[in-house]
This record gives structure tokens, sequence and C-alpha cells, in this order.
């Protein structure tokens, strides 16, 4: 069975205010703002940057952005940026032509290329290379490329909907994305709320995953106790929806009744903790941040007006060390744990003067 999520493939255009985008879970005031631009910048074609953390369904409104476009009926194609290197992304973006690299036997043909007439969606935008953000640029404003390898231009007719899970304006800011890709990009911008800001989603989303759940593993858990919900309700999900749903699968499987009961939640849950989560920094970050807060309490001195920015740069150049000690200084490994581009991880290092470790 595919990954369940809160998306039907029958999109239907509806007004610009009103009941949720079909198919899509929440009816809060953040939602119902996410709902109305995204049919609005559906029924355009210009450029939607998504931006939220990490799990809070940035792909599922690129879908619907498409389907309730008058490019639904073309092709969807998807990219995640962050998860190949800057050859092997420039190649899958753009194609290749035989003999434009060892292992290039054939011609192959781009992501950008076939998503021709419809829409090409580009995740993690933020982990691009300033060199291949150059000739992002020219494909936004261009439509136009040229395969790896070759001299032939290709046009193309597609509508870009990029994604980045932190502040690209910093990036920009930090010199580590374009600034005029960021104003081509950000012509209209559609921020997804985290589900912290949206509590009163959640019992319409656990109800939707327990449906789901128990049809996949034949079970039916579709009650959820009262003090389980009021303990969902009150978590903070650094994980967002995707956290919401890795629980509720897990309730599903482990229930021995109909419903999904408090001691069947995981201890962070329940204010035992806070779990470890893929690509985060796997440090207990709150005692580090009291112990430096101490520390700069004691050497602040008078400097009281300098106090914060004391603290941020000692926890951060704690929580640099502490993880590169842990990735054996390897900065791939280390950049992919915290969650960042390489490049700025590199300039942090350089920032703390803990390049000698790396």
């Amino acid at each position: 069975m595919d990954e369940p999520h809160a998306m039907s493939n029958s999109l239907a255009p509806g007004h610009e205010t009103g009941p949720p985008i079909q198919g899509l879970i929440g009816s809060s005031p953040a939602m119902q703002e996410v709902y109305r631009l995204t049919r609005r910048a559906a029924t355009s074609n210009a450029s939607v940057l998504l931006l939220g953390e990490t799990g809070t369904g940035k792909e599922l409104i690129a879908t619907a952005l498409h389907r309730l476009s008058a490019r639904g009926s073309g092709p969807l194609v998807k990219v995640n940026c962050g998860a190949l290197t800057e050859s092997l992304l420039e190649s899958e973006l753009f194609g290749h032509v035989r003999g434009a690299f060892t292992g290039a036997v054939a011609n192959r043909t781009g992501r950008f290329e076939a998503a021709h007439t419809g829409t090409i969606f580009l995740d993690e935008i933020n982990s691009t290379s300033l060199l291949l953000q150059v000739k992002l640029l020219r494909v936004l404003q261009e439509r136009e490329f040229e395969r790896v390898g070759d001299t032939q231009t290709i046009r193309v007719d597609v509508r870009v909907v990029a994604a980045s899970n932190c502040d690209l304006r910093a990036l920009v800011d930090e010199d580590q994305f374009r600034e005029d890709l960021y104003w081509r990009l950000n012509v209209i911008p559609i921020r997804l709320p985290p589900l912290r800001e949206r509590r009163e989603d959640i019992p319409d989303l656990v109800s939707f995953f327990l449906r789901v759940y128990s049809d996949a593993n034949d079970r039916c858990v579709l009650r959820v106790q009262r003090e389980a919900m009021r303990a969902l309700q009150d978590y903070h999900w650094p994980g967002n929806v995707r956290e919401l749903q890795n629980y509720a699968e897990r309730a599903v499987v482990m229930a021995s009744s109909d419903e999904l009961t408090i001691d069947l939640l995981p201890e962070c849950v329940l204010g035992g903790g806070t779990p470890h989560r893929s690509g985060q920094i796997p440090a207990d970050v709150d005692s580090l941040s009291q112990a430096v807060v101490r520390v700069g309490i004691e050497q602040a001195g008078s400097a009281a007006d300098n106090l914060y920015g004391q603290i941020v740069s000692r926890i951060e150049r704690e929580l640099l060390s502490q993880v590169m000690a842990e990735c054996n200084n390897v900065q791939i490994k280390a950049a992919a744990r915290l969650g960042i581009n390489r490049n700025t991880l590199h300039k942090k290092l350089h920032e703390h003067n803990l390049e000698g470790d790396a």
C-alpha cells in the first residue's frame, strides 16, 4: 500500500474561501488561509514558494496547486533537491547526452523536459548549490536550457513550485542563496503552519490516520480516549503531521481494543522527553542550553545588552562541536544531521574557529 496522506486523486476547483480543499485535512484559520492562497495561486502560471517545517505538508499543497490549475491534465514531476549531489541533480533536472560523463551510456530526458505543459515541484530548493542556482534562474526567466554535455537549447512550458524548510531570505543574507533566484521563486509565497499552530485540527487528523491504518492492518481502532486526545493536543509536535501519522500507525498496530488509549502513546507525547528526529540534532538541547545560559550569565557582567547573542553563539558552537564529533568530522554527514546546507555548515565552523576539527 502506498504511504497514506491527506490528499485524494480528484481535486476539484472551489471558491477562494469556504471548506478545505478536497482531500486535505484541517479547518483551522491557519489552514483556511493556506487553502485560500492555494486556490488563488492555482489559477495562474506564477511561481509559488512553499515555506514550512519538515512534515507540514508542502508536497500535498504542491499537488493541489497542480491539480487545481489549468495544467492539471499535464504531468506533475517531483524532485527532492536535497537527496542528490550537485552533479547528479543537474543531470536529473536537465538531462544529459551520451558520453557527457562517465556512465552516461545513453541520452536521458531531464525532469524539466518531462514536466513540459505541466508542473515541476522542486523540494528542498535551499540545498542547491550556487552554480546550479544560476541554471535554475535561466530556466525560470527564459524557459530554456541545455542537457548536460549538449549545445542544443530546449524550450519548455512548465510551472515551477519550489519548497524550503528553512528561511531562504536568511540564506540570501548569508550569500548561500542567490537573491535574483529567490525573487523569481517567491512570486507567491505560501507558508504552511506547523501542527502546534493548528492544534484544533489534531482530532480530525487523528481520525483520518486511524481509519487509514485500521484498513491497512485489518484492525478497527476508531475511537480515541479523552486523556489520549488531550495529550496529543498538548504536545508540541516537532515532526508535525508526519510525526502524528507515525504515532497513529503505531497505536493501531499495538492496540488491543478499538480505542486509542493513552498508554499507546510514546513517552515524549506524555511529557517524558523529545524524540530524536532523523536529520535533527541528537543532543539534549534543553540541558545544554541551560548550562550555556548559566555560563553566559556568569561571563556577561555588565554587558547585558549582548547577553542573548553570547548565549546563542555558545549554544551554536557547542552543538556544532558535538555533532561534528559524532559524525567523525565528516561535514556532509554533520550537515545532514543538522538539517542545513553543507556550505552553511562550513561557514559556521569558520565563524566558531572549528575548521581545524573538520
